[in-house]
């Protein structure tokens, strides 16, 4: 009887272990081709747009080799808007902690 159920216990292990082993195999090779789909895509791919106009006297060379690194380290990523952040959440919320009116106890 307790043969049985250890035999049943290695059985079911053995069955997992199999189906894990089967998935890490099928996720390294999604995980390959889509590096290597990735790797076809970026080689005939080149980007293009505008540069946003630069107003504070930064030499253009200087920003042409920045874009040229920035696109290097992280890839053809596309910025569509940058502005300056808004902490209007934040004083409203800290005026509403340090409320100046006494509190009633």
């Amino acid at each position: 009887m307790l043969t049985v159920s250890i035999v049943k216990a290695l059985q079911v292990y053995g069955i997992a272990i199999a189906i894990s082993m089967l998935v890490a195999l099928l996720i390294k090779v999604m995980v390959a081709a889509t590096a290597r789909m990735e790797q076809q895509a970026g080689a005939n791919e080149v980007p293009t747009g505008t540069v946003c106009p630069v107003d504070q006297g930064i030499p253009d060379e200087d920003v042409a080799a920045l874009s040229a690194a920035i696109l290097a380290a992280i890839g053809p990523h596309h910025i569509l808007h940058i502005a300056p952040a808004s902490h209007g959440w934040a004083s409203s919320a800290r005026a509403s902690q340090h409320s100046h009116t006494p509190r009633s106890r």
